[in-house]
């Protein structure tokens, strides 16, 4: 037999072997990466039935369920009480309104009066959003008895109400500016620093919107005079 070609079988041989070898060798290790990988992932479901059966974690779900449910209870009482909208009301439903409700704020005004229908447009977009407050408004002229007993001179006069009681007032556009072209984030800027509605923000909303807003009313009342229709 030729001696080369002895050598080259041996050594085909002698590769094979090493190539069979190494295929084991990497059998051997997928086996045991999914070994591993099984037991890790029981060691997941093992580590999440025991998070799900941990007492504090339910408790601190029950107690969210139950804040979520004292929440609802709470904005469909507000919604049979009127809250939500912004509603016309008469003399005679008056006093029931304002003492129904923890917070109110009423809107007396002319029909006539410009300056009335900006603060109504106002007022309708505000009371959705702040359903922990009612908004309503009372025709000035049909209402006389209230009108002489409140003091209003001057209209649009807003009311604030607190347990039936009127704690605080914003007389024509005194206090937002003195001009016809406030926004109405600058009207709720000034009913929440007067405590009368809560902040709502959206989740686009900054913080520092709020407080500009803020300034710029405060900056504004002091400033500006009374510049309003009389009735």
């Amino acid at each position: 037999m030729d001696p080369n070609a002895v050598k080259s079988t041996l050594s085909n041989l002698a590769f094979g072997n090493v190539m069979a070898a190494a295929a084991r060798d990497y059998q051997k290790e997928l086996h045991a990466q999914e070994k591993t990988h099984a037991s890790s992932s029981v060691h997941q479901e093992v580590d999440l039935d025991e998070l799900m059966d941990d007492p504090e974690l339910e408790k601190l779900h029950a107690d969210r369920i139950a804040a979520l449910k004292k929440e609802a209870e709470k904005r469909e009482e507000w919604k049979k009480k009127g809250h939500g909208e912004f509603r016309e009301v008469t003399e005679g439903d008056f006093l029931g309104e304002v003492t129904g409700s923890e917070k109110v704020i009423c809107h007396f005004y002319h029909k006539e009066f410009y300056r009335c229908k900006i603060m109504d447009k106002h007022l309708k977009s505000l009371a959705p959003k702040h359903i922990d407050t009612k908004f309503i408004k009372l025709d000035a002229e049909n209402a006389p008895f209230f009108v002489t007993k409140l003091a209003i001179k001057t209209l649009p006069c807003v009311i604030l109400f607190r347990q039936g009681v009127a704690v605080d007032r914003l007389v024509g556009f005194q206090d937002v500016g003195g001009k016809d072209d406030f926004t109405t984030r600058t009207l709720e800027a000034l009913l929440i620093k007067k405590g009368i509605i809560e902040v709502k923000k959206a989740e686009d909303d900054e913080d520092d919107e709020y407080q500009d807003s803020t300034r710029r009313v405060v900056r504004s009342s002091m400033i500006a005079g009374s510049d309003s229709d009389s009735d």
